[in-house]
């Protein structure tokens, strides 16, 4: 899964499109001393930026829901209960039964906005705090829908939609067996997904009569 941003927007609205390069910080919702709060926050537990040059890069965009304590990434920020949500209209995978890949987007069969959830950390800067997250990720091989996208061979991930109904108690979880207890796959049956490709890539002319594409 790679979350992107819009031109409308950024991942807190949908998943969208490879070309795009997630830039700049989301908003997202998080609990706080006196209740729920709203920061921006940086994609990827620990950024690019955070790793030590002599450090081989690693990526920290997913987390595995079954691997979290496992993590040094994440175990602390899990066991901090470090929770967060990011509301978005939908998001987007790849499906590849037609034999190429083809953008798929999926949100909630009423149409309603989802909310997705995410773990965070915060970060001491020159400026005060930062704040990064990771995308939590469950095994969909065999959800009905979820399982249809991705690679054929492929294990099948999943985000985790948090019902509207428990919102505010994902966020105020009291322990990680709590918390885990969120980490399920949402049902097929209330979910909607089709076909949304790419548009085709529009060719832009450089100045020497050489064909650029614009990404």
């Amino acid at each position: 899964m790679e979350p992107r941003q819009t031109r409308k927007g950024c991942f807190g609205v949908i998943y969208s499109s490879p070309r795009c390069v997630l830039h700049g910080p989301l908003t997202i919702f998080r609990r706080g001393a006196n209740g729920v709060n709203t920061d921006l926050a940086t994609f990827a537990m620990v950024p690019q930026t955070r790793i030590p040059k002599h450090v081989k890069k690693f990526d920290t965009m997913n987390a595995r829901a079954e691997s979290l304590v496992e993590r040094r990434s994440f175990s602390a920020p899990w066991k901090g209960l470090h929770l967060c949500l990011i509301p978005c209209e939908r998001f987007y995978e790849p499906n590849y039964e037609t034999g190429k890949p083809v953008r798929w987007r999926i949100g909630l069969a009423s149409g309603e906005p989802l909310a997705i959830a995410w773990l965070g950390r915060a970060w001491k800067d020159e400026e005060g705090e930062s704040i990064s997250f990771t995308m939590l990720t469950v095994n969909a091989d065999n959800h009905p829908l979820m399982k249809r996208f991705h690679k054929p061979g492929d294990e099948k991930r999943s985000v985790v939609i948090v019902p509207r109904a428990a919102h505010y108690d994902w966020l105020s979880c009291r322990n990680t067996d709590e918390a885990r207890s969120f980490l399920n796959l949402y049902p097929a049956n209330e979910m909607a997904a089709e076909a949304y490709p790419l548009p085709p890539r529009k060719a832009v002319p450089k100045s020497d009569g050489d064909l650029l594409a614009d990404v």
